[in-house]
Parts: structure tokens; sequence; C-alpha cells
């Protein structure tokens, strides 16, 4: 493989080179042997390394050096050969991308990329033009877009640009304008085939010959649906164009000769150079060339990208930061980029830029994306790179597909099967036609002439008449599909979604949002979806840190203690929770809770059975009041804390000190209020926490920190900073304060525990019992620990950690050698516990859909200590589980043997019951009764308790081991041992990958999936889903325009589901067997009749009846059935989650229950018929009229079949409303009013047809017992299953119908998931959203605009040259900001290159 990879290397190289016969014919042979290997690979080919990659791309492109130029030896035959890497993991990712790229010729490429007819000057003007790529060799990668060419920029110069036809900055997701819009919607509709099915009837019925009905009766209602779905989809797509019209109309500053122009963003081109302001989004992908910061830094926020909220760092070229913000020389600007072609790959980006004969590297460091938005950052100017569809965010959302419910699929095919049964009852009446004409028909001309177009031979005469006759039963017998099927179903659907608008139940007060159906055709999709797949930052928390408790010493300190009692108050934050959710509460395992109420706070204790007592006590958070620089909207309710800061408890002054003084925090002050700018909301909460206790961290400088301790100022000479990363997982500053050295430490648990003084195992066992406690209850926890050091350790230590900055040969391991040293023997001090602050409502709503049987997969680009924590707070992830089991494998073969492990593991567990996918271990709910109440009487109906389940598994996959594990040699046992979890959290993942794992599973389970995300980084995942739910959120509004559904908050999910979905379904199913019934019943007479009218297509019903019947007669009690119809109210489906089940096997319509329909309508039509027609056949009245006339019959069937069917929807109808009762009663006088008018007012063929059938006796005894036997049958039916074999449903109905009749005092207490757990934790609750590298911009002093004064009387001084730099006249003082660094490196030190040490300030 290796030998081939290189060959073809080599052939690449030697492309535009004369070759002999030999190297033709070994070329031949090589891509002979490629061919095979893509065959045996599959379509995506065989994995590719980075070297080649980049070889391909550029050197068959422009035949210069590459952009990142790969080792090239010598080979035999002078060509340089490309050493091949063993990145397994780039390969993987290739191979991956490979499935979702777009084919694109060879032919569009080259027109894309053709060269330039002015060559770039500097060093791009020794280069040859720019050629189009080879095919021949390149052939083999065509697949791969983003590395298939390059693209070449000019700053400044839109003609140079122009000949690339580079894509502009317009945004367009709409569909149609107004030109396009009647024939196109009109081509997209009648590519349905129902449309198209009855626009050929409508055809047919305009032919005389044929038809014995007026296309009337066909037109109208096809009409109706195609105007009703023409103005559904015209609201739909007037949505997005208002959308793309916000988004396109936004205003830029552009240079323009120098100038700023302000301009609209799709106004702005590839190339042009804007300005932005704080707080601003980007417009495009673009390059940094100067900002207001210094050092050329700058700002962002990427929420909308990653899910992120904190801040990120990027940083321009230096030399192009000199121009500051003066317009001319930018607008002078000439550099020539040349970089890769467009792709989805957030965190990668690699060009050259060239500019005044000098070359310079850039990376992702250097660009900011469209979509983040501009912080802490006056100003900046860009040059943009990619616009529009090409820029990263449009490259991740993925395409808008056009989404159908199951039911739309399966409706699809029982109407191509009732066609063909349609088709095959024409037959046989064209075949007994003839037969009969040859027969009969032929000897009774006289009575029955034949029309002028029929021969006058028999046979020849009866196969003419047969065949016209086999198109007019097409017609008569096409209400067996009838068109006002797709009508009601649009209208019941349009209804559903009002419904959901208008639910008060989720309406959020606070942001005044509410539920918002964005479409109207996937309602009862809502009741079948198996697999929900969720963001975490803004759905499932609202990503505020807040600090809970602490653990000081060897106590635990912010537990709230009933004083009476002694029972551990649970904080609620002042909100009163309900006896529902009290009973909750942990610990509430007794048959009943007794329940104290203080002032927001909860305890239990148990009390005498069946009672209820709730009381008001004058508990209230700690008064921090006195500190003049408290926050008034922290919160704590633990007094004892800071009273032990008053007392000036050491070891609380000592945690406190820890907290103000080692962070990387800015301070600010705005509106003369100190505020804080942290990389971290973690950060923020920590320092925030001291601040309130007293302990307030005014400023700092590159070598000083200055703190106020209870009113006291403290300044410390900060030493060095030991930054943060993911493989430390702590950070450490050394400080020096009246000559003393200390080292303050913070980080994981088992991190610092390994680093501890030998002798400190009781404060360890202590601290680790409280660490336990805290992460059983979901919270977020950081251990702090102290050292003090000697003078000459240090500066012993210094010299040698200088020794390390310094060498060239293994850096990062000298370096974290040196960070042990000194990070030893330390103290403990305690551990801080923050929450990270679900939804209200989070925890139970999960445990609801859990029980409900969907799978909830958390996706998101959050750290996996951050994921796996929340995790555990929204009760994903349990202690009860078996295994929280995490793959983070960076090689194919490490993610390989992880998931074979997890399989294993699973396969073998004997623990089945609670391991093969089951349900999240949660309680369920259940009933209690008092005790003057048999339970016998409902012993079997309504006990519907379950055991809990304990065990089962977890998975926790990172992103860069998802790419390995969505391989496509991977993805079959990656799905095997996930779908096998009880919860799956993928954290690190980008958008596209999220689309990925959606689309998976919609590919192999065939499950209905639902994505619900509040940010752009969710638009792809929400695309790709069955369902598409966006949440108005703080991240903006991308992910509500690309969804289905949008809510104010993840809890009111449960009750879209549980009650709108699942009631959806139940009605839309409800409807649709009914109505298949009524129209088999109706259209089936017809065929009856044909026996006894020698097939000739006479119409049984008078015209008007057949043109009435669906319009009038049944439409309205059908729709009151689909809109308004429940089994049991919002509440008990909320209670049995279990009820939802059964739309997950398709139970309530499905092709075994439409051929019960079917054949229940054929059985009535049967009885319809032949009894009436029994009765008729030689009836004669008392008077001796006879009664055996053709209208007489017909208007006698027609009204027996509308008492029959409004009676059957009488016994289906399960909820009667005012409406119920108008609808279905309504129709019969309808039918009623309008038979009369029809006939007497308007003169119709059957005048007093009906009224003479009325006025004999005969007429309602044959009613009578017509409609005996059709529904007796099923009464009894009914009565039977509910009684022997009564469902969930049928049980909660009795149970609600007891309810109804009982009035009862006291209420069913619901037991339902507690959102926290009391059993103890052995797992670690750590969990730190930090970013490294943010260590040494501090000490270095690059973010100071104005570095404070030197306080007299201190001991120390530090420089006032940090943080000065030449750029131009942009330079104004300006207050310190923060962000973080996107350095990847191992440490704040590593980053940084000689002679600067980094982490040292100049001073030390």
């Amino acid at each position: 493989m290796e030998e081939d990879e290189d060959s073809f290397e080599l052939e690449v190289f030697e492309v535009d080179e004369p070759a002999t016969p030999d190297e033709v014919s070994e070329r031949r042979t090589r891509r002979h042997r490629r061919r095979r290997r893509a065959k045996s690979f599959g379509s995506a080919g065989p994995t590719r390394s980075r070297s080649s990659v980049s070889v391909c791309s550029s050197e068959a492109a422009r035949g210069d050096q590459p952009l990142v130029p790969p080792a090239t030896p010598e080979t035999p035959g002078g060509a340089p050969e490309a050493a091949r890497p063993t990145s397994t993991f780039r390969s993987s990712l290739l191979n991956v991308l490979g499935k979702l790229v777009i084919w694109r010729s060879s032919s569009s490429a080259s027109a894309r990329h053709r060269a330039p007819p002015t060559p770039p000057h500097s060093l791009a003007s020794t280069q040859p033009p720019l050629q189009p790529p080879q095919p021949e060799p390149c052939e083999y990668l065509r697949g791969f877009l983003a590395i298939e060419t390059e693209r070449r920029i000019r700053a400044n110069d839109r003609e140079f640009n122009a000949q690339f036809h580079y894509a502009n900055n317009l945004i367009k997701t709409s569909k149609y304008s107004v030109l396009t819009f009647l024939p196109l919607n009109l081509f997209e509709q009648f590519q349905r085939l129902a449309n198209f099915y009855f626009l050929c009837l409508l055809v047919l019925q305009m032919i005389p010959a044929i038809s014995s009905l007026t296309p009337v009766t066909t037109a109208v209602p096809l009409i109706g649906v195609l105007a009703l779905t023409a103005v559904k989809d015209a609201y739909d797509d007037y949505q997005r164009h208002v959308s793309d019209s916000q988004v396109n109309n936004r205003k830029s500053l552009t240079l323009r000769d120098g100038k700023l122009v302000e301009e609209k963003w799709a106004q702005v081109q590839v190339g042009d150079v804007i300005r932005m302001e704080n707080d601003q989004f980007v417009a495009a992908d673009m390059l940094l060339l100067s900002t207001s910061e210094p050092n050329g830094l700058c700002y962002i926020e990427t929420a909308e990208l990653d899910g992120e909220t904190n801040l990120k760092c990027r940083q321009c070229l230096l030399e192009t930061a000199e121009m500051g913000q003066d317009d001319a020389r930018i607008g002078a600007f000439n550099g020539e980029i040349v970089c890769e072609t467009p792709n989805n790959l957030l965190n990668k980006y690699e060009g050259v830029l060239t500019w005044e004969g000098k070359s310079y590297a850039l990376d992702n460091d250097k660009v900011v994306l469209r979509g983040c938005v501009l912080r802490n950052t006056q100003w900046c100017y860009g040059m943009v790179i990619f616009a529009g569809k090409d820029t990263k965010l449009m490259q991740n959302s993925g395409k808008t597909k056009f989404k159908r419910t199951s039911i739309d699929r399966l409706l699809n095919f029982i109407i191509i099967g009732i066609v063909f049964f349609l088709l095959s009852m024409c037959l046989f009446c064209t075949i007994a036609c003839g037969f009969w004409e040859t027969i009969t028909g032929r000897h009774f001309q006289i009575y029955l002439p034949w029309d002028k177009l029929v021969p006058t031979d028999p046979i020849e005469g009866a196969t003419v008449i047969a065949l016209l006759v086999f198109f007019s039963y097409t017609i008569v017998l096409n209400t067996v599909v009838p068109i006002s099927l797709y009508v009601s179903v649009e209208v019941i659907r349009f209804v559903q979604s009002f419904l959901i608008n208008w639910d008060e139940n989720m309406y959020h007060e606070k942001s005044g949002t509410s539920a918002k159906a964005r479409t109207t055709c996937l309602n009862e999709e809502l009741g079948q979806i198996e697999y929900i797949f969720s963001d975490k930052t803004g759905t499932l928390t609202q990503n505020i840190m807040t600090f809970n408790k602490c653990s000081i010493g060897e106590k635990c300190y912010g537990d709230v203690i009933d004083e009476q009692t002694g029972d551990i108050l649970e904080v609620t934050e002042g909100r009163v929770e309900n006896a529902s959710s009290l009973s909750s509460l942990p610990g509430s395992t007794q048959p009943s809770t007794f329940v104290h109420l203080y002032n927001g706070l909860t305890s239990k204790s148990p009390s005498a059975p069946g009672t209820l007592a709730i009381r008001v006590s004058s508990t209230i958070p700690v008064d921090f009041s006195e500190n003049p620089d408290f926050e008034p909207e922290f919160r704590f309710y633990d007094k004892s804390l800071l009273e032990a800061v008053r007392r000036k408890d050491e070891t609380v002054h000592s945690f406190f000190k820890l907290l103000a003084l080692c962070h990387t925090v800015m301070p600010d002050e705005k509106s003369g209020k100190l505020e804080y700018q942290a990389q971290s909301p973690d950060e923020a909460a920590l320092v925030s926490a001291a601040r309130n206790f007293g302990f307030v961290f005014k400023e700092r400088s590159p070598n000083s920190i200055t703190i106020d301790v209870m009113g006291e100022r403290e300044v410390y000479e900060l030493l060095c900073i030991l930054d943060f990363n993911n493989v430390r997982k702590r950070m450490s500053v050394i400080l020096r304060k009246d000559g003393k050295l200390r080292l303050f430490c913070k980080g994981a648990d088992n991190v610092i525990y390994e680093r501890l003084k030998p002798d400190s195992d009781a404060r360890k066992t202590k601290t680790q019992d409280n660490l336990n406690k805290f992460a059983s209850e979901g919270l977020r926890t950081l251990c702090l620990a102290v050292r003090d050091l000697e003078d000459d350790f240090f500066n012993d230590w210094k010299n040698r950690h200088q020794a390390a900055a310094l060498s060239l040969d293994n850096r990062d391991e000298k370096l974290d050698s040196i960070y042990e040293e000194i990070e030893k023997d330390m103290t403990l001090l305690g551990a801080t516990a923050i929450e990270d602050k679900l939804q209200d409502g989070v925890p139970q709503a999960i445990s609801k859909l859990a029980q409900a049987g969907i799978k909830i997969w958390v996706l998101t680009g959050d750290k996996q200590e951050t994921a796996i924590n929340i995790g555990y707070s929204c009760q994903l992830l349990t202690d009860d589980m078996a295994e929280v089991f995490i793959v983070d494998g960076n090689l194919y073969e490490d993610v390989e043997q992880q998931l074979g492990r997890l399989r294993d593991m699973i396969n073998n567990s004997e623990k089945s019951d609670g391991v093969n996918g089951g349900p999240t271990a949660v309680s369920v709910v259940t009933f209690r009764w008092g005790k003057d109440q048999s339970e016998s009487e409902y012993q079997h109906g309504c006990s519907v308790e379950e055991p809990e389940v304990s065990g089962g598994y977890a998975l926790v996959i990172n992103g860069h081991s998802l790419v390995h594990a969505l391989h496509p040699s991977l993805e079959k046992i990656f799905l095997e041992a996930a779908s096998q979890c009880k919860s799956v959290i993928c954290c690190r993942v980008t958008p596209l990958q999220k689309a990925m794992v959606v689309e998976l599973i919609k590919k192999n389970k065939h499950a209905v999936t639902l994505a619900i995300g509040d940010g752009a980084n969710d638009v792809s995942m929400i695309k790709a889903a069955h369902i598409g739910v966006g949440i108005s959120g703080q991240e903006g509004l991308q992910a509500v325009l690309a969804s289905d559904y949008s809510l104010p908050q993840f809890r009111f999910l449960e009750r879209l589901l549980l009650v709108h979905g699942r009631w959806s379904y139940f009605r839309m199913c409800k409807f649709l067997r009914y109505f298949f019934y009524k129209n088999f019943a109706f259209t089936l007479c017809h065929f009856w009749f044909a026996f006894f009218c020698g097939f000739s297509a006479q119409t049984l019903f008078d015209p008007i009846f057949i043109s009435f019947y669906n319009l009038f007669y049944t439409a309205l009690p059908v729709m009151s059935l689909g809109v308004f119809d429940q089994d049991v109210n919002d509440k008990n489906s909320l209670s049995y989650p279990k009820l939802y089940t059964p739309g997950h096997q398709d139970l309530l319509f499905n092709k075994k229950e439409f051929l019960k329909s079917a054949m229940h309508g054929f059985f009535t039509s049967c009885i319809l018929f032949l009894v009436p027609y029994g009765t008729y056949i030689d009836g004669v009245s008392p008077k001796g009229h006879a009664l055996s006339d053709h209208m007489l019959f017909g208007s006698v069937v027609a009204t027996i079949l509308i008492i029959v069917v409004t009676a059957q929807i009488a016994l289906d109808t399960a909820y009667w409303t005012w409406w119920s009762h108008f609808t279905i009663w309504g129709s019969l006088c309808i039918y009623f009013t309008f038979t009369f008018i029809c006939n007497y007012v308007f003169g119709g063929p059957y005048i007093g047809s009906l009224t003479k059938a009325m006025s004999e006796p005969t007429f309602w005894f044959t009613t009578l017992l017509t409609v005996t036997i059709l529904i007796v049958p099923v009464l009894a039916w009914r009565f039977y299953f509910v009684d022997v074999k009564p469902t969930l449903s049928d049980r909660v109905r009795l149970k609600q119908r007891l309810e109804s009749l009982r009035s009862r005092q006291s209420q069913d207490i619901l037991r339902t998931p507690s959102a926290r757990r009391t059993r103890r934790s052995i797992r670690s609750g750590y969990a730190f959203a930090h970013q490294e590298g943010f260590g040494r911009l501090i000490t270095s002093g690059k973010i100071m605009r104005k570095i404070p004064r030197p306080n007299v009387g201190t001991d120390f001084s530090f420089p006032l040259s940090f943080g000065s730099s030449n750029l131009g006249g942009s330079m104004s003082p300006r207050k310190p900001v923060v962000a973080s660094s996107s350095s990847s490196n191992a440490g704040a030190f590593t980053t940084l290159a000689p002679p600067e040490i980094p982490g040292f300030n100049e001073q030390s």
C-alpha cells in the first residue's frame, strides 16, 4: 500500500514530462492497481495522507511548492518522492468526508481556476501560471472538493478575483420567486402520485362517451388541494425570503478606493477588505489584517459555530497589524493569498500570503469565520477569503431536505395498492360487461341501443363497449381513493399546528416566547420519535455557573439544615414545588412524604401515611450587603461560611485567597462598577464567590495581582503562571508577598491528590467524601491546594525551567518534568462545587422521555469532562449504571479495540434486563388510593407501576474518535455498541459530525429521529433529522429558522412529544382507519350494483350525493375526529409515558390495520346493498305502489349508509365536546336538508324518492335491521377486547372516567424521578471549561492596554514597557479584556520561543 501511494506521488510529479514506453506501461499498471483497490475500499477510495493530498492538489495545479512541503527524498529516477505519514486519523477523516462531498467535473473546476492574465508580483511572479488540475493523476481524488485545487485571491482587486467566479456573499435559502412560483410549485405537486392520478381522472371525466359523472366532482377538490398546498408553500417560502433578506441586508463597512463605504452583506465579495466594530457579527470568513488590540490580538465568540460561549483569541500577522486603522494604507494593501478551497473543517485553514516580496504562512489562528461575534475588540479589519455559500458556516449547514412522515410513505404504498385493486375491479367489470353484451345485451338493443361509435357486429361491439366501460368504472369507483383524503389530511395537520401554537403550557413567561409549529406536515411524526439528538449548551443548560457548595478543611459548606428536624433543605430558588414534584425529592421512598417549604427551601421527613403538610419559615439567603463590592444576584444559603470568614479562620481565608489569585480573569470597570471578563464561566463563578465573601480581585499587571481582603488592600508579586491544559488538568500561580513565596494550585481531584503531602490522609478522606457527595448532585468540582516555597529552591527551579524552555529538543517533555518538581508536596485546602445550571425541568423531561422508550443522545462541542458532568446532572448518566465507557482513542486501531471491548461487555453481560437498550433507570408513575376505597375494582386496570431497572451502560465518545467510528469499516460496530447503551454522549464534535451521526441512525435503524439545538452549529443536525426543533435561546435564530418546530426551552419537548405528538399520531391513525372504512363502504356499493345493471357503469347513487358524500355529509365528523379526539387527557399522557410507545411500532396504523378497515368497509357495503335489495326487489307499498325502482332503492341505500357511518364515528369518538356533537349529529341534519333542497328546490332527478321511501314502514324496519347487523358486532368486539385484553390506554381511560365520577378530597400523588440522587458517587465531578495559553498573554503583558501604576510601599515594582507596541495611530488607552487563546501546546510555557521565557515576567 505504501509503495502504491508513493508511486502515485511520483506519477504526479512527472505528469508534464515526456514518458518512455516502459513508464507508460508502469503507469497503466499502477492505475489498474488503484482501481482494484478502490473497489475493495468502496467509493471513498483508499486512505490518503496529508502530504500526498497536498502534492496532488498543488503540484498538479500549478507546479510550485505545496503549502506544507513534504519530505522529498530522491528516488532512483531522479524525481522527488513524497514521504507518506502514518496518520490514520487524517486518512479516516478523508474517507468520512468523502461520503458527503459532491462530485464535480474537471471542466468546471478548470473554468473556476483559470490562470490569471497578469502574474502576481514578488514570489508568485517567478512561478508558472496556474493550470487546471491534471485529470488523470488527480481523478482518484476528485471526490474531495476541499483538496482538489487551491484558491488565489488578491486584496482590493475585484477585477482580478472576478475571473475565478467565486461565490458572492449573498445567502439564498428560498425556493421560489414571483415568476417561478406557479410553474415550479405545480410541477412539484404533480410529482405526487395522488395529484397526478386525479388529474388523469379529471381528463377522463371530460370525455362524454365514457363519463357518467360531471368533471366538477373531481375538479373542485383537486383545485382545493392544489390551492391549499400552494398557499402553505408560499407562506413557508416567504418566511425564508424574510430571513434571507434580514441577513443579506445587514450593513458592513467596506474599503473602496481607500475610503470606508457602507454596503450590504450581499454586496461583499471575495478579496474585499471590511471593517468590523465590537459586538458585530462577522460578515464572511476573513483573514485578519489589523485590530485595535496590542500585537494584533482579536477576541471572538464562536457560539454560533461550536456552541462554546467562552471567548477565543485570534491574532493577525504583525506585519499587517502595523497598518492599524489607516484606511489609505489598508486600501493600498495588495497582498495575494493562495489557500485551500472551501471546506467544512472549522479548526483548519492553510494558506500563504505573498506581500511585498515576502511570503507568510497562514493558519486558523489568523482567520475569523462568519457567524462569530467580535467581543472586547473596538475594531478590526479583515480580508474576505470565503463568502456566502463557501463560508465554513454554510458548508456545515447542510442541505434543506423535503421531509415526509412515515404515514405519508405508508399512504403512498397503500394508494398504489388501492389503485391496483381499483384497476382489478374495473378489469373484472370490463370482462363481465363483454360477456353480458355478447350473450344478453345485444338482444335488447331496442330498449338499450348501442352508441353510434359501436360496431354492429356483436363480438366487436361488445368488445368496444367493454373497453369504454373500463374507463367508465375507473371514474365511478375512483372514490375508493378520494382526493378529499388529502384535503382532510392537510386541514387536520394545519389545525393541529395551531393547537401547538396556542398551548399556554408551552409558553415561557420570562422570555415571552411560546412553542411554534413552523411546518404543518410533520405533526403525527412527533408521536413516533425513537431517537433524540440534543445539543448541550443553551439547550440542556443555561451556561450559567453558580458557586453552590464547597469543602474547606474537613468541613462541608453550602447545605442548609432545618433547625427543627435536622434535615437537609434543598434549594429551589423561590419556586414552590407542587405535590407531585415534592414527592419526588431524594429519599422519598416512603408511601408518603412530610414536606416543609422554607421560602424556596424544601426538606423531607417521614410522617403519618396519607398526610402532606406545607409550612413556610423565614429562612433567607445570606446577606452580603456589608461588602461594598457584593453582587446582588449572588446567592448562598449557608451562613456558617460567612461566619467563618468573619472569624478569620486561617484555612477559610487561604481558600478564598486562592480563588481570588489563581485565575486568568481580567478586571474591568463599567459605569463605576467592577466587572470581570472571564475566559470561562467556571473561573467567573469562582472569582465571583471570593468577591462576595470579601476577597475582591481588583486589578492585575504583567507581574502583580491586587486584591481586597475584608477591606484591606493586598498586592502580590506574580512570578509565574503554570497554565491550564487538558493534559495537566490543573493551573498554578507562584506569588510573593512580604518576602514569602507561595504556590497556589487548583485542578482535578485525582491530579491534586497525587501531589499532596503524605500526611494529608485525614483531610483527603473527608474531602473525598464531600467530593463524592458533590458529584452525586451533578456539581462540577475542583480541588485547591497550596505550597510554601523557599527562595533557594525557587531560584534553582527557575534556572532549570529557563534551560528547559530554551531547549530545542523535547521541550514539552522537559517542561512537564519541571512542572512536576514544583507542583508536589502541597497542602490540601478543600474543594469547590459549581453548578452548571440546567434549564428548568430538564432532568424530569429527560426521564419522562426515557420512560417513553425514547433514546437520547447528546452531541456537543464541549469538553469531555463538562459533557459527562452535565450527563449526570440531567440524569442521562446515573451512578447505578454498570459502567460509563469512554472512547477517546486517537488511532483507528485504538477506537476499534475500545468499541469492540464495549460490545463484548454488553453482549456477555448477565444483566440482560437492564442492558439491552432499556430505558433509563428511573421511577415511574404510580397511583395511591385512599384507605376507604377498594383497589380490587381497579386492580388489573390501573396498576401500572413498573420495577426500577438498574445497571446498563453509557457511551461517551470524543470527536477525534468519532471520525474513526464513522469510518465505513467501523460504523457497524459503533452502531451496534451505541444502540445497546442507555445513553450516548458525543463530545468535541463538529456540526458536520452531528449530522453524520443522525444520518447513521436514520440509515441503519430506520427509526424516526428528532434533533434539537439552539445555535448555528446545530443547523446541519436539525436539517438531517426527521424532525428538527430549534430552541429560542441566546445564540441567535439560525437553529429556529432551520427547524420544523421551535420551543422556548428544552422541558417543553416533553409536552410536545408526549401530548401533542401522541395525540396527533393517535388522531391521524384513527382518522385514516375510519376514512378508508367509510369510502370502501360507499364505493363498493357501486360494484355490487354492477351485477344487477349489466355492468353498464350505471351509478347506484344520485350524482349529487356522490359529489357531496365526502365533501359535506361525512367531512365534518371525520375532521373533528382528526383534530380534537383524544383517548386520555394531557395530564395522564404525561403521567404515563408508556402510552407513547405504540408509535414506535406503528401499531395504530399499518398495513394490517388498513386491511382491517378495508375488510370492515367491504362487509359494510355488502350488508348495505344486499339487505335493502332483498327488501325492495319485489317491494310493494300497502297502497299497491311498486317500491322496486332504481332511484328509490338508491336513496334508501344512501340514507342507511349515512346513518351507519355516522353511528360508527360516534363509536370511534373517545372525547366528546360540543363540537363533536355538532358535527356528528349535524351531519345527519345536513344530509336530509341538502337532499330535500337539491330535489325540491333545484328540481333534481331524484325528487320524491327519499320522501316516498320514508313514508313507508319498510324503510324504517330495513334501516333498523341494517344498522343493527353492522353496529352490534363492532360493539361486541370492542367490549370483549377492552374487558379481556385491555391496552394501557384502556386502563388509563378507565381510571380517568372513574376520577371524573368520584369526588375525592385527596388527589393522587405522582412519584416522578428526582433531579438529585441521594446515593454517594465514587466518580470524579471534575469539569473545567478553560483553554490554555492565556497565562502567557498575561505575563507577557501583550493584552495590557494600560498597566496599573505601582503601589507605593510595595517591596517590588514592575516595568511599564510591557504591552507597548507600534501600531500606527491606532493605539488608545483601553481597559483590559479577556479571551481564550487558541494555542494547543502543552502549557503556557511551551508556546513561546527563546529568548522570551514563557510564564515569567521580566522582573522575576
